[in-house]
């Protein structure tokens, strides 16, 4: 999602930044807006976080959980081996793009898929990238829904049963009713191979 016109501006967000990584750092769940739609996020290296997150969306830890960086670096240290592909897909998609990569590192294990495989973003978007950046770790972000339900297209479509549910909720883009959707998805195999998951 382009960002332009007030919602660029880095004043209305830096408290929030500031808020968000002291609430993560101390192992806390944030909801905040990406690249993408509004997510519920955490430390993506702190297993106990990440259970907390898998509670707040009564989902299953058995279903991977994506996470969002600021930078092609940080892909590399989070991932044993990235294809030169990767870095293709990522220049050439016209929207958000996660790609699911094999051989994870440094993760905490209950985010990542059965087979060790784990599904990053770099965001562009200036609030995210900011926050990332901040926090010098991967940040957790999966929809702001209870599985199963619709994923929140702008902050009005949050359930209160969400809002009540995490630590600090960011204040920036909150009055953005501008509708979002989700990325797209694919799979990359350790030779390069892909597969599309979601368009």
């Amino acid at each position: 999602m382009r960002m332009n016109g007030d919602f660029a501006d880095p004043a209305l967000w830096r408290d929030d930044v500031r808020e968000a990584v002291r609430v993560m750092n101390e192992g806390g769940v944030i909801l905040y807006p990406t690249d993408t739609i509004w997510g519920i996020g955490c430390d993506a290296t702190n297993v106990e976080a990440v259970e907390r997150v898998y509670e707040i969306k009564k989902r299953s830890d058995s279903k991977a959980l994506i996470v969002l960086v600021d930078s092609e670096a940080k892909v590399q240290s989070y991932v044993e081996d990235v294809p030169e592909v990767a870095w293709d897909l990522v220049e050439l998609s016209e929207k958000p793009l996660t790609i699911i990569y094999d051989k994870a590192k440094f993760l905490a294990p209950n985010l990542l898929a059965e087979d060790g495989s784990v599904a990053i973003r770099i965001t562009r978007e200036p609030f995210s990238k900011e926050l990332c950046m901040r926090f010098k770790r991967p940040v957790v972000s999966t929809s702001a829904n209870v599985s199963g339900m619709p994923a929140p297209k702008c902050f009005a479509d949050i359930s209160e049963d969400i809002i009540s549910s995490v630590d600090y909720v960011v204040n920036y883009r909150r009055d953005d009713s501008r509708q979002a959707s989700a990325s797209s998805i694919i799979k990359l195999g350790a030779s390069g191979e892909v597969k599309i998951i979601r368009e």
